[in-house]
Order: C-alpha cells, then sequence, then structure tokens
C-alpha cells in the first residue's frame, strides 16, 4: 500500500480509501436506494450492516493496509464503529464521515454548519456512534447557496472548524460539493479545510481544469470518488461493446490515480475480492495496451462522449443540474 502525508502533520492516510457503502443484489448502494428519506434521518439505522461479508471485506482491507475508511449514512458509521469495537484494527486507522442533514442540499443554504452549538451537538453525535473519540476527516459539503445567502458563511464555518479541532472532537476539515469549480475555489481560498473530496473519472474530470491545481497550490490533499461513475461506468463499457468489466475497472482506477495531483481515490468494494482487485493496481498504475485500448473504446462512444460533455459543463457552471 502506498500512503500520502496530510499537509504538515504527521497523519498518512493510505492511496486506497475503503468507502463504507454496502449494497443491493442488483449493486445499488444500501440506503439511499431503500429509502432516501430514512438514510439522511439522523439516527435511523437499516438493518443488517456490518454483517459478515462486510467483515470480510474490513479483514482484507487490513491485511492490504488500508487505514483510511470514508463512510456517510448513519448506518454505515454505527457499523464501522460495531464492526472496529469486534475486530479492532491492528494498526492505526482514520476515518472521514459529515454530519448528517446539514451537508448539500439536505439543509438549504446549509446555515445549520454556521451554529457552532448545532455542528458541535452532531460531531459528538456520529462520534458516539463510531465509538471513537475525534472524527478524523470531517466532510464538509456545501451548496453555491450557501455562499450566495451569506457573506459570513465561511468566516462562521472556519470559525466552527477550529473550534472542533481545539476541543479534540476532529482532526481536519474536508472541503467538498455539488456545485462545481467557483464553490471548490471559494473553499479553497477560506484556507479551513486540509484535503478536498471531488468526484473525478474518466467521464467527470472538470476538476483537472482549476479546482485540482488550485488545491495543490493551496497544500491540500486530494482525495476523488466515484472512479466507477457510481456504476455507470460497466453499463456504458457494456454498450461501447467491452466485455471485460474487471479490465474495465482497472483501466479506469488507473486512469484517476495516474493524476499527478490525486492523491488517493475511495473505493467501494461489495466483497474482499472486489478490493482486492482494485488494490492490486496500485503495483503498476501504468495502463497495459488492453487497458488503454479499452479506455479508448469507452471515449469513442457516442453516449459516453454525450455524458463527459455534460459533467464538464456542469462542474464549469455553465449548465444548471436537475
Amino acid at each position: 500500500m502506498n500512503y500520502v502525508r496530510i499537509g504538515n502533520s504527521d497523519v498518512c492516510i493510505s492511496t486506497i480509501v475503503l468507502g463504507g457503502h454496502e449494497y443491493l443484489p442488483d449493486g445499488r448502494s444500501r440506503g439511499f436506494n431503500e429509502d432516501m428519506g430514512k438514510a439522511i434521518t439522523p439516527g435511523y439505522l437499516f438493518p443488517d450492516f456490518g454483517g459478515e461479508q462486510r467483515k470480510g471485506v474490513l479483514r482484507e482491507a487490513f491485511d492490504l493496509g488500508i487505514n483510511m475508511f470514508d463512510v456517510t449514512l448513519d448506518s454505515e458509521k454505527e457499523a464501522l464503529g460495531r464492526n472496529f469495537a469486534e475486530s479492532p484494527p491492528p494498526y492505526e486507522v482514520y476515518v472521514q464521515t459529515r454530519p448528517e442533514g446539514m451537508v448539500y442540499g439536505y439543509d438549504p443554504g446549509n446555515r445549520k454548519m454556521t451554529d457552532g452549538a448545532l455542528l458541535r451537538a452532531e460531531v459528538q453525535r456520529i462520534l458516539r456512534l463510531l465509538r471513537r473519540d475525534r472524527i478524523d476527516f470531517l466532510n464538509l459539503g456545501i451548496l453555491a447557496d450557501a455562499i450566495a445567502h451569506d457573506p459570513d458563511f465561511f468566516a462562521k464555518l472556519r470559525h466552527n472548524i477550529e473550534m472542533l479541532r481545539e476541543e479534540g472532537l476532529i482532526r481536519f476539515a474536508c472541503a467538498d460539493t455539488f456545485s462545481g469549480e467557483a464553490t471548490y475555489v471559494a473553499q479553497i481560498d477560506c484556507s479551513a479545510f486540509a484535503a478536498v473530496n471531488v468526484n473525478f473519472n474518466v467521464a467527470d474530470d472538470g476538476a483537472l481544469r482549476a479546482v485540482l491545481p488550485a488545491t495543490k497550490n493551496a497544500g491540500m490533499t486530494v482525495i476523488a470518488r466515484e472512479a466507477f461513475i457510481k456504476g455507470a461506468l460497466f453499463r456504458l463499457g457494456s454498450d461501447a461493446g467491452i466485455a471485460d468489466p474487471r479490465l474495465l475497472a482497472r483501466a479506469a482506477l488507473k486512469w484517476v490515480l495516474a493524476e499527478a495531483h490525486v492523491d488517493a481515490v475511495i473505493v467501494g468494494a461489495g466483497t474482499a475480492e472486489q478490493l482486492r482487485e482494485s488494490a492490486s493496481v496500485l503495483d503498476n498504475i501504468a495502463l497495459t495496451d488492453r487497458e488503454r485500448s479499452a479506455l479508448e473504446r469507452l471515449a469513442s462512444s457516442e453516449v459516453f462522449s454525450i455524458l463527459r460533455t455534460t459533467k464538464r459543463a456542469e462542474f464549469a457552471g455553465n449548465v444548471a443540474k436537475p
């Protein structure tokens, strides 16, 4: 496993970050695709998270040296804390998560984040679920409306982040948004974040233009996600006549990791074998001829080309997202 240092700290995270999603039989993630309302409700726990299959994925992660874990909804948080208590990691690990009901469009204007007491209480609630004393990476995903409606938004948020760090409740804060380039740049400029989480894949590469360079200039760590386009990669590959999804997955993951500005990538895995296969690309991230050919064939597909054009326009802020 390869590792990257967070700024000037003594924290080094693995290049492969294990995502917390568990999956339905059809490959869609659990929770969000079962009941969206319940999935984003603080305190709601779906049954059967953190079962034997997930424990096997975690054991594989430990064997591979993965020390960074990303969880989103409460079911994932609770399961990770329980699984870690049942089988303690053999080395120090770091957890990234987000406040429930406060990020993206779940809270109009992201106003709850600017209330220090509310944010502190939410962090403390999460820590009880995780059974940890501190959140290593608090992911704070905002939308453009937060900035537009409150000119002091970042001053308030920066104050709250500093408060949580001083109280020992978090270690780092991570910038995140689905509002595209301008909002990412504003987050980078506010100097409150140690890292940035960004969608980055063969169809969604808009961050290359300004966000990734700005992040690096600011000394921030880049954590990429959605390398497989939420699973759409394999449907696109099938439509393009690519019969080997494992080949396409390796090629897509290598493409992300080959970008010099990317430090780590969040990978979802339903089985230990899937995680092992993803981590194996670190042995040599250079594309083979077959992998390069698969990406070229994918890029020549009209459906893929339309998707990439749309994603780039959305990220640049040239079109409104639905």
